[in-house]
């Protein structure tokens, strides 16, 4: 079996690398956009915003599980970037799974709690009605879509409020301002769950072993959407202060900084953000056997190996 990892230098793709478990379930081949990776090793090179391109890597490549863990995730910029947006979270979907649909490829992809329009009072489920609010979530939603139509074997992973011990995200961006400022606003209307890439990589493959482990019928069974977030929820005020406890406990900071509630109108940013975000993943224990762990547990794995770093 012969894996192929798209958008090996993001967030959830250096997770996956670092991880090591999905280059011991087979071939692994790793990719980036200028086919370097980022501790300097030379990989193959594909480039989701040129989608012409990508059935001639496919091709030399020659995968038997696409794991897309490439995408355009600049949620402001993509206000004013829509197209190129939708080309890379889309169109690009849409061709890998054309190409998967005609060499009997499975697609694992990954997409978005920004899909939802944030009006619902309980936790989203995988069949609720979609309404983005702004141009990233129309984008993957777009994507969705299309790799639904392709007809391609596909494992869709929404997930939500996405967070490492690498890369530009929430907590790091916490420790920052924490580290330079005394006091700080922190939205507190807004509702999710925060989820480590950790949590998605472990989910993402009990449910490749499940589906490498059954016959044809069942895994039929499997496709499709699924809700890979972590167990319960909180405000970005709330991970927030849960972030700076844990790193007070570490000495990962010396200080705490005070933590104000803020509104979403105190807080403007081009984007929407639909104000609940919470997605319901029982799905992942029913169909794969995967319980998602609580955000608080995989915030102190987190901050346990920065603290170690």
């Amino acid at each position: 079996m012969k894996f192929l990892l798209l958008g090996a230098n993001g967030q959830l793709g250096r997770s996956f690398v670092e991880d090591g478990r999905l280059a011991r379930m087979g071939m692994l081949a790793t990719a980036s956009r200028d086919g370097r990776r980022f501790d300097g090793a030379s990989i193959e090179a594909a480039d989701l915003a040129l989608p012409d391109t990508l059935d001639a890597a496919l091709d030399t490549i020659a995968p038997d599980v696409i794991v897309n863990a490439a995408a355009y995730t600049a949620v402001d910029r993509a206000e004013q970037e829509e197209a190129l947006a939708t080309r890379v979270n889309g169109e690009a979907v849409g061709r890998l799974g054309q190409w998967a649909q005609r060499h009997g490829a499975l697609i694992v992809h990954f997409s978005t709690d920004y899909v939802f329009d944030g009006s619902s009072q309980r936790p989203y489920r995988t069949t609720d009605p979609t309404g983005p609010l702004g141009a990233y979530g129309r984008s993957k939603l777009a994507g969705e879509q299309a790799l639904q139509a392709s007809g391609a074997g596909h494992l869709i992973f929404r997930t939500a409020w996405v967070y490492a011990a690498h890369g530009h995200n929430f907590l790091r961006t916490m420790l920052r301002l924490g580290a330079e400022r005394d006091s700080l606003g922190v939205v507190a209307d807004q509702h999710g769950a925060p989820t480590s890439t950790d949590v998605i990589v472990d989910g993402t493959l009990v449910a490749l072993e499940a589906w490498l482990a059954a016959d044809e019928t069942d895994r039929q069974g499997m496709h499709g959407i699924h809700h890979l977030v972590a167990s319960g929820s909180t405000t970005w005020h709330g991970f927030a202060e849960a972030i700076f406890a844990e790193a007070s406990r570490r000495g990962v900071l010396a200080r705490v900084p005070e933590v104000r509630a803020i509104d979403t109108a105190q807080f403007p940013t081009p984007a929407r953000r639909p104000a609940w975000s919470v997605l319901d993943n029982r799905d992942m224990s029913e169909q794969f056997g995967y319980r998602p762990p609580d955000w608080r547990g995989a915030l102190v794995a987190v901050m346990d190996r920065l603290a170690a770093s």
